[in-house]
């Protein structure tokens, strides 16, 4: 196949999972045979640079209140809007692919989705964050050209603009049409809750499908610590931002103060001003935490100096990767169930999971770690055997490979309704 691959953000300048799981999947299917073209953003991170590439990347889309990007009113919007779609139909020129997957489309204008459905481009929707559920009725663009309860003068304005046919005008330039025309034909999630969530919020995507995100077990890929080995360095891995619960880590390790011989390592970067908050916190209660920065090429050796994973998240996580790495690579995992992460963690089974911002339970399953080292033992090895079965990258490759595939040989093409 010939896939265009659309996406906000593209590696090495990236933010989080969603990001590396695309590069991931799209190295597999060049692996594959396939020609893969990806279109994203200019978003740079600064300092870092960018490796030869074994298919074209096209960093020329501009976002919108992301990263960092300012919010635009419609008048500078406009511009974006114009320049974003212009970009998508040149290179669909250029390419002419069977099949265009969108992946995260958070800071981008949703209007592409509207370009795309209206020139009949067998499309899929690879879903693994709510932009859908809750970022798509918040797209500036085709709220000021919808909603009824804008500001007086905004409609006032609106209302001019259409009468003078420019509105017209832009529905061949950047589709001004109301978000319940855009069409998921053909779109799969990463997790049933974060599906159930989508529909919950009105979206017709009930007929979509389910394939949970990968891990690449070659680079993960780490034994259970033996029984007798004592549990003695905690690790938390991921944003540090406060819907990740890692004050619940931090009061737990207070609690846990001459009960608990080890120590907590963090892994992770967030606003200076939360972090200095979190580091305060560990300092004025003298816990034994630390607190690190570490690349993705850098964290199979970092699960494998750790004996045991805390994911604290408390926001509904869609089906979050480092639960996946760190059960990969031979670690018990304490977590929480919210989201997604319901789908993979067993109780007592696999992992051991405690009520989300419960610092008390949490505090209580690290005991448990430590006091019973077979049940550690098994439910290590149980995680590692199911994840390396179910969830391996290559697995899951072809799933996605096969899905893009049915949707060639049942695509229906869906006209954009006149407006």
């Amino acid at each position: 196949m010939k896939v265009l691959v659309l996406s906000n953000l593209y590696p090495p300048h990236y933010v989080g999972g969603y990001e590396l799981r695309c590069r991931d999947v799209v190295e597999a299917l060049v692996g594959k045979g396939h020609e893969v073209v990806v279109l994203t953003s200019d978003h740079h991170l600064p300092g870092v640079q960018e490796a030869p590439s074994r298919y074209p990347v096209h960093r020329v889309l501009r976002l919108n209140g992301y990263c960092g990007k300012p919010w635009r009113g419609i008048w500078k919007l406009r511009h974006v809007e114009r320049h974003n779609n212009e970009q998508l139909r040149a290179l669909l020129t250029e390419v002419a692919p069977d099949i265009v997957h969108v992946w995260n489309m958070g800071g981008l204008s949703k209007s592409l989705a509207l370009t795309l459905q209206g020139m009949q481009v067998p499309t899929v929707y690879d879903v693994s964050d709510h932009w859908i559920a809750r970022s798509l009725a918040a797209d500036v663009w085709l709220a000021w050209w919808n909603n009824a309860n804008l500001p007086v003068w905004s409609r006032l304005a609106r209302g001019l603009v259409t009468a003078l046919g420019w509105r017209r005008r832009w529905q061949t330039v950047a589709p001004t049409n109301p978000r319940s025309h855009v069409q998921f034909q053909r779109i799969y999630f990463c997790s049933q809750r974060l599906k159930d969530l989508t529909v919950e919020k009105g979206y017709s995507v009930g007929h979509g499908g389910v394939i949970h995100c990968p891990v690449d077990t070659m680079l993960y890929d780490g034994m259970p610590k033996p029984a007798e080995r004592p549990v003695k360095k905690l690790l938390y891995a991921g944003r540090l931002a406060e819907d990740k619960g890692v004050f619940t880590a931090l009061k737990a390790m207070k609690l846990l103060k001459g009960k608990f011989d080890g120590e907590l390592s963090i892994y992770g970067r967030g606003e200076a001003a939360y972090e200095a908050r979190l580091k305060e916190y560990a300092r004025t209660n003298e816990l034994r935490v630390t607190f690190h920065a570490a690349g993705p090429e850098e964290m199979p050796k970092v699960y494998k100096e750790h004996d045991a994973l805390l994911f604290t998240s408390e926001w509904e996580e869609p089906f979050a990767l480092t639960p996946l790495e760190a059960m990969s690579s031979g670690l018990p995992v304490v977590g929480t169930t919210t989201g997604g992460s319901a789908e993979l963690f067993r109780h007592g089974q696999n992992a051991l999971t405690y009520r989300s911002g419960d610092s008390w339970e949490l505090s209580q399953r690290i005991l448990q770690l430590v006091s019973h080292p077979e049940w550690r033992f098994q439910m290590a090895s149980c995680g590692r055997k199911e994840v390396r079965e179910q969830y391996p990258l290559a697995h899951i490759v072809t799933r996605i490979e096969r899905y893009l595939e049915e949707t060639l040989s049942c695509w229906r093409p869906a006209t954009l309704p006149p407006f």
